[in-house]
């Protein structure tokens, strides 16, 4: 299914990484990676993309497999049709269920009945997570700019967009405003704390701060205090696109002006309740935070992170405060950043102790000041790739041969990304 803007990146890429065969393969397969494996075109013109090995399309993941591709869609007109059927197909899932995290391709068949009725039989997971609403309208921002073509602002997505700030504005006072709850069946969650919201489903109280509630993060695992910082840090970059895009694409003053005052909103509240005085590393971001003076100092592997201020386009890399998070989030302070054997790097409560994930290791290459950590990087992440020349999402510390998911397409579209950024462009 290769384009042929995708085909020339490959023929570059031989001569490029010729001397480096190992690193030449591993990039060939994860720049393929999601259209090669988990993209379908539906007979609408939709696309629906797949993580890998699971069958359903979260709104987060689906954007981030393609984000690599974009700097090629202006001279590629199948490529872009895929992109701009994702977009679409997107804005319907929002409209669909603003709550819902991931949805199946067709309404049979899905794993997840709890509160949904019938016209709701598409969504496969109901986990309410400020990042799903993100990435949508990052991908639509993102293409506009790289393909310089209107075709997207179809009245769904205009729908969608004011969904998404209706939503954002809803959850700024979540328990006054918001009727969302989520308690998983056991059958699915085995009992684990981290399937489920606390306080009968909504969340521990939470103060007003201007911030937006998430229930989970990016992981899918529960929050433990329900501002969670990395994504109202992406509400903060995503409004200001969404509002050029009203504005422009839409001709909504309206929405524009609406997506600005919760912008200003959101940031206030960062920078008032999401900033903690470190005894060692001074001013850094808190993880999460509760509004009451509660914080949760940690990282976890999953974008939106801490680690991803720059990538984001929060905060440049040089800003003191995330260079000071930085330091903090790679160190073991961070409850989830591990040293072993064979690496160290941030992994995730979402799985075992000891497993760092590729994508915290791409993503540290990623937000990298010195070039040299962007190809130490990715050596590290060919050295513990188990053998497989694909990501994965975590791997044992002190023996890279134990990992999770040996299909895993955000990954692999990362370190695509990576590379091309570090050797290629």
């Amino acid at each position: 299914m290769l384009t042929p803007s995708l085909k020339a990146v490959l023929d570059r890429a031989d001569q490029i990484l010729a001397d480096r065969p190992k690193l030449l393969r591993t990039f060939k397969n994860a720049f393929v990676s999601t259209i090669d494996t988990t993209v379908r075109r539906l007979d609408d013109g939709d696309s629906f993309v797949i993580t890998g090995d699971i069958p359903a399309m979260w709104l987060r993941d689906s954007s981030a497999q393609v984000r690599h591709y974009l700097p090629f869609v202006r001279e590629d007109a199948e490529l872009a049709a895929i992109i701009e059927g994702l977009i679409q197909r997107q804005a319907k899932c929002i409209l669909l269920d603003p709550y819902a995290n991931a949805f199946n391709e067709k309404p049979d068949g899905s794993r997840w009945a709890e509160d949904l009725t019938v016209h709701k039989k598409q969504v496969w997971e109901r986990k309410y997570e400020v990042d799903s609403l993100c990435y949508p309208v990052q991908l639509a921002y993102l293409y506009w700019k790289e393909s310089g073509s209107d075709t997207i602002f179809t009245p769904v997505l205009h729908e969608a967009l004011s969904t998404v700030v209706r939503t954002f504005k809803t959850e700024q006072r979540h328990f006054e405003q918001s009727s969302y709850t989520f308690i998983r069946p056991e059958e699915f969650s085995g009992g684990l704390e981290t399937e489920t919201l606390q306080n009968d489903g909504r969340g521990m109280p939470v103060n007003y701060t201007g911030m937006t509630w998430s229930g989970f993060r990016p992981s899918d695992d529960a929050c433990t205090f329900n501002y969670l910082v990395p994504s109202n840090m992406f509400a903060v970059v995503i409004l200001g696109y969404l509002s050029e895009m009203a504005e422009k694409g839409f001709g909504d003053s309206i929405l524009a002006a609406d997506a600005k005052k919760l912008r200003a909103e959101i940031d206030f509240g960062i920078r008032h309740y999401a900033v903690y005085r470190h005894p060692v590393f001074g001013q850094i971001y808190a993880y999460e935070t509760d509004g009451f003076g509660n914080y949760n100092l940690m990282d976890d592997a999953n974008v939106p992170s801490l680690l991803s201020i720059p990538y984001l386009g929060y905060r440049g890399a040089d800003d003191p405060v995330y260079q000071n998070t930085r330091r903090f989030i790679l160190s073991a302070e961070n409850p989830y950043y591990w040293e072993g054997t064979a690496a160290k790097g941030i992994g995730s409560p979402h799985t075992p102790k000891n497993y760092i994930w590729h994508i915290a290791l791409s993503m540290q290459g990623l937000t990298a000041s010195d070039p040299a950590e962007a190809k130490e990087m990715i050596d590290l992440i060919l050295a513990t790739d188990g053998g497989k020349e694909l990501m994965h999402e975590g791997f044992d510390a002190n023996d890279p041969a134990n990992f999770t998911r040996e299909w895993f397409a955000w990954s692999n579209s990362l370190f695509a990304e990576l590379v091309y950024k570090t050797y290629l462009a």
